[in-house]
């Protein structure tokens, strides 16, 4: 015992005397480093660059997003959504970058720099993408968004309507204002030429120069869903400001195909930056709504400014300060770091603990399937080389793999994250997986956990996913209307026994094409449990702490206000599916005006030629009868109201021909929250969910949407007030 006691005293000894060594070397040498940065004016020009979006949560460290203002679908809302508690009238919200630049700096007399007045002036190029969405039925957009430089990052009280989130009644064409906006107008005022101009603004809202966008062909907020590129670009030197604008290809589902600047600009001044904002100034967006509502959303935001040399009274002791300003600190961030390992060391050890956890878990499972060693993973994946990924999800890469053994193609999904939560989804898909038993879901074989990585290997399915053979890019990847059909009749076998045969009732979560994979058969095999969740029977919903599960176009609309999915909300997805299998269109394609495809096909039903729906590249290669039966019921299973939808039982007859598809209404109805005809689950947190009104929510029956369901909220006058529900994912 006291060997050990004593060979563990050595070690440690031996451990801080390396530290000890360790730091002042470091120490050493950092401040060797600094000694020419302390002695010179440091005279060379750098720029920050920064590349914002698309933005989730964490980018509320990074900005400042003043209320009511919003970070949510991966957009800035510079003016609320409706996913929260807020009305969408006569608002007004900033989001700003945290991080102030000095944007001018005086200059010493005997300075070489060449800049005009003695100053020298930051130059500095934005660019963004924004969206400013006409909500439906609105009659006008309102009022406005804009690009805005401010020396402060506060919002003027009573800044709504009008003011565009820039002034008020009282601070209008204060210069004490300092700021400097581009304004994208949707509203006509006295003063403006039209609504639809774009801007230039200083202290006030009314423009020192103004443009009418109409002329180059640009409607900020069309009836329809658009997305626009602003670039703005300065010149410190010269005093040139440029505005560019320009129309851009792409959706937030499917990403964007950035068109390049054009050549012209549609809004041109000469200012100085010195005489109009503050020394330090911050960069960000306003916007406000009125009477009239608009929703404006910044999708991605590039920002690139000019970093200015010392100014005004700058001299070797200046260079001094800035070594001694930021050695100093770097030196006791040193110091703590190195003091932290041991601390690390500690830590490290823990977490090796909590492994030995997860390994037990797994070893405790059910029917243990096999562990894979990580060395025979890695061979059988050639080092997961991207050659052999079979694709990429929210949890994590697959691969294919080889064992050689067995001569055994597997797939292998390397999850993505090696942190608690990781491990948490690795746990939670392998339990689900491991018991469920049933010829139309992708078969677990086994699971590796080595150094923190996460891996599960299934089935390798040698015909790939149903997403790949609808919009592959080779003739062989068109499935016929034969193999269609038995796909999704297998997927309505798996997602019945899901719901009903195991002994827990499972929700799968993000049922769609890419999630159902194809054996050599052409067998629908339903995979990616990365989402699924076990539920005890009495419940029928599971709460989802992280927003909507799943992806654009296959969620149900009840799902953006309860942020759970549910049975239901699988058959909604479903229902997706099976409108994507015959009409061979991703969901959120855009047809005959409509954005989505489930619409288009709902006013094909009602004029009486569903039929057209039908995937032209089947010619007449299709039987008649079976893809009405399936275009009717994935109308019936994407019902507005959950509790209007098929239940699985239901949906298996159905395709088997057994019993007629219920009947389908020629209007799509009405969508109501909260619902009088909804599953227990879903009700119970209606009931408890505090929304932006007190009134049943629906969205309007001629729905056109190029986002999501959008719904109208009835006042205490009878009237009605126009709202989106959630539309950017």
């Amino acid at each position: 015992m006291s060997e050990i006691a004593t060979t563990s005293s050595s070690s440690s000894s031996s451990c801080y005397m390396k530290l000890k060594q360790l730091t002042a070397g470091a120490t050493a040498l950092l401040l060797l480093l600094l000694l020419p940065a302390a002695f010179s004016d440091a005279d060379t020009l750098s720029t920050s660059q920064n590349e914002f979006g698309p933005f989730d949560q964490s980018y509320y460290n990074k900005f400042a997003v003043l209320l009511p203002a919003t970070i949510s679908n991966e957009a800035l809302q510079i003016t609320p959504d409706s996913a929260g508690n807020f009305t969408l009238f006569n608002r007004s919200g900033r989001v700003f970058y945290n991080q102030s630049f000095t944007l001018w700096k005086d200059l010493d007399s005997d300075s070489p720099d060449s800049a005009a007045n003695g100053s020298h002036v930051a130059s500095f190029n934005s660019s963004f993408l924004i969206n400013v969405f006409r909500l439906n039925g609105s009659a006008v957009p309102g009022e406005g968004l804009a690009f805005l430089i401010a020396p402060d990052m506060t919002l003027p009280a009573a800044s709504d309507g009008q003011y565009l989130g820039l002034t008020n009644a009282t601070t209008d064409g204060d210069p004490n204002n300092h700021f400097l906006a581009i304004e994208l107008d949707t509203f006509k005022q006295d003063f403006d030429p039209d609504d639809n101009h774009m801007g230039i603004n200083i202290n006030s809202i009314r423009s020192n120069k103004t443009v009418s966008l109409s002329d180059v062909n640009i409607q900020i907020a069309p009836s329809g869903t658009r997305f626009y590129m602003v670039w703005i670009e300065y010149g410190g030197e010269s005093h040139q400001l440029d505005v560019y604008m320009a129309e851009q290809d792409g959706e937030p589902q499917t990403g964007f195909v950035i068109r390049p600047r054009p050549t012209s600009p549609v809004l041109t001044a000469n200012l100085n930056l010195k005489d109009i904002v503050k020394q330090k100034s911050y960069f960000g967006f306003a916007a406000s709504t009125g009477s009239a509502i608009e929703l404006n959303c910044v999708l991605r935001w590039n920002l690139t400014v000019e970093l200015l040399p010392g100014g005004k009274g700058g001299n070797s002791n200046e260079g001094l300060k800035i070594g001694l300003a930021v050695g100093v600190p770097a030196v006791a961030l040193l110091l703590l770091g190195l003091g932290g390992l041991g601390y690390y060391l500690y830590k490290r050890r823990k977490a090796a603990a909590s492994d030995e956890n997860i390994f037990g878990a797994l070893k405790s499972l059910p029917g243990t399937p096999r562990e894979f060693s990580f060395k025979e993973l890695k061979k059988a994946t050639n080092n997961f080389d991207d050659k052999h990924k079979l694709g990429q999800g929210g949890f994590g890469v697959v691969y294919r793999g080889v064992l050689p053994k067995e001569n055994l193609e597997v797939a292998v999904k390397k999850f993505s994250r090696d942190n608690l939560k990781g491990k948490d989804d690795f746990l939670a898909e392998l339990t689900i997986i491991n018991r469920l038993r049933h010829k139309h879901l992708v078969r677990l074989l086994g699971w590796c956990h080595k150094n923190g990585m996460l891996l599960i290997v299934y089935e390798f399915m040698p015909n790939g996913s149903l997403d790949n053979h609808l919009f592959g890019e080779t003739e062989n990847a068109t499935l016929g209307w034969s193999e269609r059909y038995k796909i999704v009749a297998g997927v309505a076998s798996a997602l019945h026994y899901l719901h009903n045969e195991y002994d827990q009732r499972v929700v799968h979560r993000d049922l769609k094409a890419s999630n159902i994979m194809l054996d050599s058969n052409f067998n629908s095999r339903l995979g990616d449990f990365g989402l699924a969740r076990a539920l005890d029977n009495e419940k029928t919903s599971y709460a989802e702490l992280e927003g909507v599960p799943g992806t654009m176009g296959y969620i149900a609309p009840e799902c953006f206000h309860t942020g759970k999915a549910t049975c239901e909300s699988d058959i909604y997805g479903f229902g997706a599916v099976l409108i994507e299998v015959v009409c061979g269109q991703r969901p959120w394609t855009k047809m005959g005006g409509f954005q989505f495809i489930v619409d288009w096909v709902w006013s094909l039903h009602r004029e009486g030629r569903v039929l057209d729906a039908v995937d032209e590249r089947l010619g007449n290669d299709y039987v008649a009868e079976e893809a009405e039966r399936l275009l009717l019921l994935g109308l019936a299973c994407m019902h507005p109201i959950a509790g209007e939808r098929p239940k699985t039982q239901t949906i298996i007859q159905i395709i088997s021909g057994s019993v007629p598809v219920p009947r389908v209404p020629s209007f799509k109805p009405a969508f109501v929250w909260p619902s009088s005809n909804m599953p227990e689950g879903v009700s119970s947190v209606a009931n408890t969910m505090s929304t932006t009104s007190s009134w049943p929510l629906e969205i309007s029956v001629a729905d056109t949407s190029d986002w999501t369901p959008r719904y109208d909220s009835k006042d205490s006058n009878g009237g009605t007030r126009q709202h989106s529900d959630s539309f950017l994912i």
